[in-house]
């Protein structure tokens, strides 16, 4: 299974972007995926997860901001990250959340004024 985020990008502090993870396989819709992303000198964090089931879990510090959702005819895992911070720069990442599969290039987002 191959992983390919995208949608990053430089935005404005307070800007929005969306972000998209399209899986090669049909895996979407039958396990949990997460967004991480990984900040310049710093260690990997999760950002937020949705269950097969649909329920979704998002970190701290993006709550009320950022929202994972995902379109299982697609394959695709979404990340709509609102009202963005500068603190928010790093690349951005999606994989399965029990089992990870390669990593990847990740979508670089910068939040930048």
């Amino acid at each position: 299974v191959q992983l390919q985020a995208s949608g990053g990008g430089l935005v404005q502090p307070g800007g929005s972007l969306r972000l998209s993870c399209a899986a090669s396989g049909s895996i979407v819709r039958f396990i949990a995926m997460g967004w991480y992303r990984q900040a310049p000198g710093k260690q990997r964090e999760m950002v937020a997860t949705i269950t097969k089931g649909g329920s979704t879990n998002h970190a701290d510090s993006v709550k009320g901001r950022f929202t994972i959702s995902r379109d299982n005819a697609k394959n695709t895992v979404y990340l709509q990250m609102n009202s963005l911070k500068p603190e928010d720069t790093a690349v951005y990442y999606c994989n399965a959340v029990t089992k990870p599969y390669d990593w990847g290039q990740g979508t670089l987002v910068t939040v930048s004024s």
